[in-house]
């Protein structure tokens, strides 16, 4: 059987790690994998050396495809991976997320009569405002197989008429982060080259468009992050466009009191997360991980995919509010101790699930 997987992102990286080790290590007698970088990240602190960290086969192309408007993105992404599919004629097209590389991945196999599965299926913020909403909502549309990481990913699917093909496996990321986070803590570095010390610091990340294209969001995230820091330091590993727009809205003078980095590796996001005392970020892969590692984590947003982190009392919304980021924080200090006490996110073998019923389908 061959699979053809389309990745793009960072948090695509990631996920793609844990079911192509599966592949690799369990079925190379049965599947064989090709995987089509997209080259929305392409930077190489975000793309290469993830590849490299996580032992993710070489991908056979790379469309290296970044920039421009949505529309002119998903576009590009569309003709390349549909001129790799004619090429390749694979049995299944195995996409993850909810990005432009997610979408025009799944467009070009349908139109061609191709199979896609679609891993992290399900996930709804109900805010059609988000990108990531309408591409995931369209890939669950056209996809065969939806494997959903939670209960209520199952849920949603249902409520929008999609039952057939629906299989909650658990979470891939979950598989990753127990994988590696002892490699983590041995092999990097970061801690002792930043000057931290384990739950002495905090943890930024801001690049969400809801975030960085409205000035006076990103403002007041940044003044919450300026305030934070003057009591406990704050490490904000500094994405591309984020940086870009805090240039041209004047903004830098509130970075001066942050430990600013370039986007850091795997390895040390995964030992920064661990040792962070709390993560205040808008990803939605970092709040899990949070969660992964027993961190408090604050989400700067006023939504989130993740709904159980919230329900069971291990994030906190906050949207964009300088008052309400920093109360969030002063009610973690007040309460540091938690636990994690129940995990809907499986138990670190969704990859296993998700080939399995890869193989079933296909046969």
């Amino acid at each position: 059987m061959k699979i053809l997987t389309v990745v793009g992102a960072r948090p695509q990286f990631i996920k793609a790690a844990a079911i192509s080790r599966v592949i690799r290590d369990q079925y190379t007698n049965s599947i064989e994998e090709i995987i089509v970088h997209t080259g929305q990240h392409h930077d190489e602190n975000m793309s290469q050396i993830f590849f490299d960290e996580l032992d993710i086969p070489k991908p056979k192309f790379n469309l290296e495809i970044s920039g421009g408007g949505h529309g002119a993105m998903t576009g590009k992404m569309l003709e390349g991976i549909e001129r790799v599919l004619l090429q390749e004629r694979p049995d299944c097209l195995l996409i993850y997320g909810d990005t432009n590389s997610t979408l025009a991945g799944a467009l070009a196999a349908t139109k061609l009569h191709i199979p896609v599965a679609h891993v992290e299926a399900g996930l709804r913020s109900f805010n059609m405002r988000m990108p990531e909403e309408i591409n995931r909502i369209l890939s669950d549309r056209i996809s065969s197989l939806l494997f959903c990481p939670t209960k209520t990913a199952v849920e949603n699917l249902s409520a929008e008429g999609l039952k057939n093909g629906v299989y909650q496996v658990g979470d891939v990321m979950y598989d990753v982060a127990l994988f590696y986070r002892e490699r983590a803590q041995k092999n990097s570095l970061i801690l002792s080259s930043l000057g931290l010390t384990s739950k002495n610091f905090a943890l930024a990340t801001c690049h969400r468009a809801e975030n960085t294209d409205d000035p006076q969001r990103l403002a007041s995230i940044l003044e919450a992050f300026s305030e934070i820091a003057k009591d406990l330091p704050l490490v904000l590993p500094l994405h591309p466009r984020t940086k870009k727009l805090i240039t041209e809205n004047n903004l830098s003078s509130l970075l001066d009191s942050i430990i600013i980095t370039d986007p850091l590796s795997f390895l040390d996001m995964t030992a920064l997360e661990q040792g962070a005392k709390i993560i205040l970020t808008d990803s939605g892969g970092v709040q899990k991980e949070a969660f992964f590692y027993n961190t408090p984590c604050i989400t700067l947003r006023d939504e989130t995919e993740w709904v159980e982190t919230v329900s069971l009392g291990w994030n906190q919304l906050v949207g964009a509010n300088t008052k309400a980021i920093i109360q969030a924080v002063e009610k973690v200090k007040m309460d540091p101790n938690q636990v994690v006490q129940h995990h809907p996110y499986g138990n670190g073998d969704a990859s296993q699930a998700i080939c399995k019923h890869l193989l079933k389908y296909l046969k």
